[in-house]
């Protein structure tokens, strides 16, 4: 699961056995904590970052875990800084981190790995470590019109 800031493009990605409503929770919770951190290590106390903080728009496509309620309010109650925005259906032009997939699998394409720990590291060297190279300003093409990201 990837998420991508579009004031520094700075990329934030958990690996994650498998899609669902719980993994996303946490995974969110996860990125939740590394904002507020960057928040307390500019300076500022932990406690300001619900009122003075950064307020998170997350851009999300529309899988049914993303919208299951439970988790909605859970998010919604513990991470008040965080407002959720759903895609319209079928238009993964308009979410960035397409892009970071795209440019992805284009790198791990016709390779192969010993293991799935060694694809896992190169994922997280390209993906976190900031070696990926993403044309920002390519077109993804889908069900609905190209749309240039940048």
């Amino acid at each position: 699961m990837g998420g991508l800031r579009y004031s520094d493009k700075k990329r934030f990605v958990e690996f994650i056995d498998k899609g669902n409503a719980d993994n996303f929770y946490k995974v969110l919770k996860i990125f939740y904590e590394e904002i507020v951190f960057e928040w307390v290590e500019a300076g500022n106390q932990a406690k300001d970052f619900v009122k003075k903080g950064a307020k998170i728009v997350i851009i999300l496509d529309n899988a049914s875990f993303h919208k299951k309620s439970e988790y909605i309010n859970k998010i919604e109650a513990e991470m008040p800084n965080i407002h959720l925005e759903f895609l319209q259906e079928y238009s993964p032009d308009y979410n960035l981190i397409e892009l970071v997939w795209h440019s992805t699998k284009e790198y791990i394409a016709n390779r192969l790995f010993k293991s799935i720990e060694d694809l896992e590291y190169l994922l997280h060297q390209l993906l976190n470590e900031g070696e990926l190279i993403i044309k920002w300003g390519r077109k993804l093409k889908n069900k609905v019109d190209a749309v240039i990201t940048i």
